[in-house]
């Protein structure tokens, strides 16, 4: 079983196992596509595509690259309310937050010479997936944090435009994570070498897109 985040998996990860396995008839692949992080043993997943810090682990990790963290809004509600120009500005916007199993900590941005600021925004919507963050945001609702894909489609129609890239916090990383190499089966240690450098120009093209 391979487990990726939903809205990455569905647009990135799909390809590449339908692109695999086409000229594989008998290979079969159960797709495990959740915003929560799989635990590889208990729930028996052989590959898992990570986005962020890894937590201490007895797992093989393949990095693939990065992923920018981003804030966005509506042009309209930027146009309302003005576009921040610091972190704290955020305060006199309305927030969209997407809650998390993990402690909410505030929103972190860059700060130059010291220590990264976290600014804590209490929300006027709370969803529990970014895929609808994102749609809130493009429909005017409030400023959203995202990863740098879930807010492609919202940029390159114009219903979203980026805020504070001069502080975004550092990228978060991207690996494909798995037991060890030499005890996978044959056929995953194929795909993880299909995999990875086709997730990797994936990732270019993000970074490269609006």
């Amino acid at each position: 079983m391979i487990s990726a985040p939903t809205m990455f998996g569905r647009q990135h990860v799909l390809p590449v196992i339908s692109e695999f396995i086409a000229p594989y008839p008998l290979i079969r692949v159960r797709l495990l596509l959740s915003d929560r992080n799989a635990d590889l043993v208990s729930d028996h997943v052989d590959l898992a595509v990570r986005i962020g810090d890894l937590a201490d682990s007895s797992m093989v990790a393949t990095r693939l690259g990065t992923m920018r963290i981003v804030a966005c809004a509506h042009p309209a509600l930027l146009a309302k309310y003005g576009e921040p120009q610091r972190p704290r500005d955020l305060a006199a916007l309305p927030i969209i937050r997407i809650e998390s199993p993990m402690p909410y900590r505030g929103w972190r941005f860059r700060a130059a010479e010291r220590e990264d600021q976290l600014i804590n925004l209490p929300p006027v919507l709370s969803v529990t997936t970014p895929e609808s963050a994102a749609d809130a945001a493009r429909l005017g609702v409030g400023v959203a944090r995202l990863l740098h894909y879930q807010a492609l489609d919202g940029l390159r129609h114009g219903e979203l435009r980026l805020l504070l890239e001069n502080v975004e916090p550092d990228p978060a990383p991207v690996h494909l994570l798995y037991t060890a190499r030499d005890l996978a089966p044959l056929k995953l240690r194929k795909f993880i070498d299909f995999a990875a450098p086709a997730l990797r120009q994936a990732l270019l093209r993000i970074a490269g897109a609006a």
